[in-house]
Formats: structure tokens, sequence, C-alpha cells
């Protein structure tokens, strides 16, 4: 792969991931501790560790996961179109697919997007 195509992904890598980071302190009010993209053909994975507002915590220390997975889950669906438009005006291309998901031990959330053809 030639270099300017590396250095070129690497600085998308950054974009998607600081992009998602963003989204999650003006949605959430709290981001993440950390957050890493992946950037792969027509595929956009995120990792973004930690995040948990102090509420979320307290529900988890309660063994309420699932009521935390599922708020999340329908939470992100009211903020697709915002997620999905961002990385969209990265990346240049239309993505066709967006799921996201959320584990507590340790707490990460996964963003996937799925992008149509150049």
């Amino acid at each position: 792969m030639p270099a300017e195509q590396v250095e070129r992904r690497g600085s998308l890598r950054t974009a998607v991931a600081n992009a998602m980071v963003a989204l999650k302190k003006e949605y959430y009010g709290r981001g993440p501790d950390a957050a890493k993209a992946y950037v792969e053909d027509d595929y956009i994975f995120v990792v973004l560790e930690g995040g948990l507002t102090r509420n979320e915590e307290t529900l988890l220390a309660d063994g309420k996961e699932e009521v935390v997975r599922r708020y999340r889950l329908e939470f992100q669906a009211s903020v697709s179109e915002t997620a999905t438009s961002a990385i969209e005006e990265l990346t240049g291309r239309k993505v066709i697919g967006y799921h996201s998901q959320i584990v507590f031990h340790p707490a990460r959330a996964f963003e996937i997007f799925v992008l149509g053809r150049e």
C-alpha cells in the first residue's frame, strides 16, 4: 500500500474515533475514556472504552445490565442518523448498515458501519 494511502487511512481512523467520542460526549453528557477506529475496505469498526454515566454505573452495581444495555441501544437508535451522517461526511461514502453494541466487563461500546461501494 502506498505511503500516502496509509497516511490517509490513519487520518481517517483518527477522525472517525474523534467524531464518535464527540458524539458520545454531546448526547450522553460523558464521553469514553479511549477510542480506536479500524477501517478496512467497506467496514468501519470503532471501539469506545469506558464512558458509562454515573446512573448507568449505579444500575450495573445493582445487577441491572440488561436495563443499561436496552437503554443504550434504544438511545443509539435515536441518534443513529447523526452517527451515520458523521461517517458519511468523513468518508465521502454512504453508510448502508450500522450497528451498535455494548458490553460491561470491561465497559466497551462498539460502533460498526458498513459503507456502500465507492
